[in-house]
């Protein structure tokens, strides 16, 4: 298939949600029908209404790194905020409304090379996966971890560089994990029941850098290409069906609204731009012919013994 074989999925053109640039905005998800994305150097968390004119409202600001929030089992919830694990720092946690965070296991401590968590995802049983990487990109420094219900984190790849996703299917039977400077996308067998990992292949050799990902409605896969100003969305087949250009150099990250009318979001960084143009670093919406899929709940119900909590400063 061809990138020209079928009529768009894009409705409108494209307009920022609101005027902030972000250093590195990512992990943009719809839960329970808000949008969520991090600006993970700076540590911090933001809401917003895609289908509003409002800026985005800063929630929570963390001094480590951000890299990706699901909502977290129990869905306990203060000042209408609710809790969320996190991949935060150099680890997993349990991040609250106050910035407080509950760890259950910093596995990106260590080792030869400086390194902190990147993106997160959660899979159909309520695990949740997060990826880690080097501060300065080493090769083959990247990791990927996973978080138990029972509060156990284990690492379960390594030898990534700058993993980004996952994404997993809707039966829980098939992950996507991209590798972004290696420009490949890889597939991964999984056993629902364990979470373990079984085969794996090549999904799609990116002409570019795929960065954060999603899967529509229909089971194709999207991925931001950072460096690239565009999308791109993938049959289930590995077949490129579509280039989507955005007007932002680094694109980063992309959620699909579940409900009607949907809209397409795309989070984008300013990292390594001397001077920013056009909406580079923005928050990008436009609408879509096609929905998002749920995001599942994270199950983790007890911080691991021995890691204690760390506070953080309060948001503002």
């Amino acid at each position: 298939m061809g990138g020209t074989s079928r009529a768009s999925v894009l409705r409108s053109d494209w307009r920022p949600l609101g005027p902030e640039r972000h250093g590195l905005g990512e992990g943009a998800r719809f839960l329970d029908g808000r949008l969520y994305f991090v600006d993970i150097i700076a540590g911090r968390l933001l809401r917003a209404d895609p289908r509003s004119d409002e800026p985005p409202r800063e929630l929570v600001r963390l001094d480590v790194p951000l890299g990706a929030v699901a909502l977290a089992e129990p869905r306990e919830a203060t000042g209408g905020v609710p809790a969320f694990i996190a991949a935060a720092g150099t680890g997993i946690a349990r991040l609250a409304r106050s910035g407080e965070l509950g760890w259950f296991g910093r596995p990106a401590d260590g080792g030869p090379v400086e390194r902190r968590m990147n993106d997160a995802a959660t899979d159909p049983s309520g695990r949740f996966w997060a990826t880690s990487m080097a501060w300065d990109s080493t090769d083959g420094a990247g990791a990927l971890h996973r978080l138990e219900p029972d509060g156990q984190v284990t690492t379960v790849l390594t030898g990534c560089t700058v993993p980004n996703g996952p994404v997993f299917s809707a039966d829980g039977r098939t992950m996507w994990l991209a590798d972004t400077p290696r420009s490949v996308i890889l597939r991964y067998d999984v056993e629902p029941a364990t979470g373990d990992l079984g085969g794996r292949e090549v999904f799609v050799e990116v002409d570019g850098t795929p960065d954060g990902m999603t899967l529509d409605a229909e089971g194709f896969l999207w991925s931001a290409i950072h460096g690239s100003s565009c999308l791109h969305r993938y049959h289930p087949s590995g077949d490129l069906v579509e280039r989507i250009e955005v007007p932002a150099r680094q694109p980063t990250s992309i959620a699909i609204s579940v409900g009607a009318p949907h809209v397409l979001v795309v989070t984008s960084s300013t990292e390594g731009l001397d001077e920013p143009q056009d909406h580079d670093g923005r928050t990008l919406v436009a609408e879509v012919s096609v929905g998002g899929r749920p995001q599942p709940t994270a199950r983790a119900h007890q911080v691991r013994p021995g890691h204690g909590a760390r506070r953080s400063p309060r948001p503002r």
